[in-house]
């Protein structure tokens, strides 16, 4: 039996936290490794960034993952380091890891989003739009490094917003999965159906620290996404999707789950046992709502002259980079229909401590300002 909350709490990197991570942070990380000699720069970025990969292990079955395709999305790229932790503690699994198979990752494919903290790359380009074309330099290192490696299985690293709920209910979906379509119909084949079983595995772990709180993304079919090339070139392909746990704008918790993920799709992967999941039980997972808002301000009419017609204000907050770190600036997004959203924190200023939260905090003048 797998005690994941314990081997995270044994090789979490305090090192590299927060929302911000860039190769600043990552690259001191890699050269520490004892992985260090299976580490080589794979290009460069449009701002000639370094590009790294790193191999670890030496078995049959090979796992490529990548992250920060978009540079604002940092929370698996922790939860990697973590997971190259682990590979370097010797242990059962660890050893058995190691032994099957080998896994190759691009900790920071976009180091030019990463350090401008952005979506996309220096040309303003998604590269998780880019998958056919491959316009940018980025993800020709992708293809390449998906090219010569000839992986089994790929794992594609993201963030999600915090306006996605589980389902119909008023849980945020913590953490989302995705098996992509290979083609309009959305059809199964023995690739995606891998995908999904190996989703199935990494959700009955979720499901017992976030009971309720794990998701299915939305699967339109788009080839020009990477997930779904890869996947049309026969390759179990999951898309990963770090979302809000409450309280956690940082992601730190985020950041655990993910890593438990990790860890449970590259052991059943090791140990060869994706069958003993369903593919049928991949769409019991609930889909993803957009319900949520991070505030909702109840009473605010005879206090907000702005929006004196509602009493009543929907936040959320825009993440913004200043002085190296990313800071919650709130802008007014929804006034109208409230009752159609849940919220991650409700005020109510006819509240004492709840206007005083609201005041110390310049929440109502700051989201004013921004709309």
């Amino acid at each position: 039996m797998i005690d994941f909350k314990q081997i995270f709490l044994s090789c979490k990197e305090d090192r590299v936290a927060g929302r911000y991570v860039t190769n600043e942070d990552v690259f001191p990380f890699l050269e520490a490794s004892i992985f260090k000699n299976e580490i080589k720069q794979v290009g460069k970025s449009v701002l000639g960034e370094p590009i790294k990969l790193i191999t670890i292990g030496g078995g049959e079955t090979k796992i490529l993952m990548w992250s920060q395709m978009h540079g604002n999305e940092s929370t698996t790229t922790k939860a990697v380091l973590d997971f190259i932790n682990f590979l370097e503690e010797p242990s059962d699994l660890q050893s058995s890891i190691l032994k099957k198979c080998t896994i190759q990752i691009i900790p920071i494919l976009n180091p030019d989003g990463a350090k401008a903290y952005t979506r996309i790359n220096a040309n303003e380009i998604d590269l998780n739009r880019d998958a056919q074309d491959r316009s940018q330099p980025e993800s020709i290192i992708l293809r390449q490094v998906y090219e010569n490696f000839k992986p089994d299985f790929c794992f594609n690293l993201h963030d999600q917003r915090t306006i996605f709920n589980v389902g119909e209910t008023n849980k945020p979906a913590t953490v989302s999965f995705l098996a992509p379509a290979f083609n309009k119909e959305r059809a199964l084949s023995p690739s995606r159906e891998k995908s999904m079983q190996l989703i199935v595995a990494m959700n009955s772990v979720l499901q017992n620290f976030i009971p309720g709180q794990v998701g299915r993304y939305d699967d339109g079919f788009n080839s020009n996404c990477v997930g779904d090339a890869f996947q049309m070139l026969n390759t179990p392909t999951i898309l990963f999707e770090s979302g809000h746990f409450p309280e956690d704008y940082e992601r730190e918790k985020t950041r655990e789950f993910i890593f438990y993920s990790l860890l449970k799709g590259v052991e059943t992967i090791a140990n060869n046992s994706l069958n003993n999941f369903k593919v049928s039980s991949y769409f019991e997972i609930p889909e993803n709502g957009k319900q949520f808002l991070d505030l909702i301000i109840y009473n605010t009419k005879n206090i907000v002259t702005t929006y004196s017609e509602v009493n009543s204000l929907g936040i959320l907050y825009k993440e913004v980079l200043k002085d190296d770190k990313v800071v919650f600036e709130p802008v007014v997004a929804e006034v109208k229909n409230l009752d159609n959203f849940y919220a991650h924190k409700t005020l109510n200023l006819l509240n004492s401590s709840d206007l005083d939260f609201v005041k110390n905090n310049n929440l109502l003048s700051t989201a004013l300002l921004g709309n």
